[in-house]
């Protein structure tokens, strides 16, 4: 059946197989985005000291960074069926998420405005955060390979429009969360006649996140 979201799924990765022609293993999201989570919360559960998080983060970005060719194909494939385009922005939605959380905090390590203490407190609120966008992502998982015959096409595309939904809700939850902690770091650095420092390391406001 066209619409079935097995079918499109299978769409998915067959079009990201050939057009990595085989040179590019096809990760699952769901282990990669839990694998990002669960280094992120070490640095929750491990980091006392401002060298402990930057460690701790090493291991986060290192994650991510063997993950984020699997995002790059995943956004060069086109001409995708309605049912499986969902499927796919979703997933790069997670992927959205955790970019911002690694390319931000990572300028945030190197920001004098924040101390160890502060730093612990946002990654846990990264840490939150990723948590209830990888939830969503397994429960996605289950839906597109699910063969419970008690669901129908119909019934499939309703579990994956709200999933779909939510995770777009915590990537601008992160977006905004994000923003919150830079311009905390950019109203001290004002009080020390210092904004352009701040500006410098993470950008103008025109740009991507700030």
């Amino acid at each position: 059946m066209k619409n079935s979201i097995i079918t499109t799924v299978m769409v998915i990765v067959l079009a990201i197989t050939s057009f990595a022609k085989a040179q590019f293993v096809v990760t699952d999201p769901a282990n990669l985005a839990s694998g990002i989570l669960n280094s992120a919360n070490e640095i929750v559960q491990t980091s006392s000291t401002v060298s402990n998080v930057v460690k701790n983060f090493n291991e986060v970005k290192k994650v991510y960074e063997q993950g984020k060719e699997y995002y790059d194909k995943l956004k060069a494939v086109n001409n995708l069926v309605k049912d499986a385009r969902k499927v796919q922005q979703t997933v790069l939605l997670v992927g959205d998420v955790s970019e911002m959380y690694v390319n931000n905090f990572g300028k945030m390590l190197n920001d004098p405005n924040f101390n160890a203490q502060e730093l612990t407190a946002i990654a846990n609120g990264y840490s939150t955060l990723l948590t209830e966008s990888t939830e969503l992502l397994k429960e996605l998982k289950q839906i597109v390979t699910s063969t419970n015959l008690s669901l129908n096409d119909k019934e499939r595309m309703e579990i994956i429009d709200r999933v779909y939904k939510e995770v777009k809700d915590y990537h601008n939850l992160v977006r905004y969360y994000t923003n919150k902690n830079i311009s905390v770091s950019y109203l001290r650095a004002k009080k020390q006649n210092n904004t352009q420092r701040v500006l410098n390391l993470y950008g103008t406001g025109n740009q991507k996140y700030w």
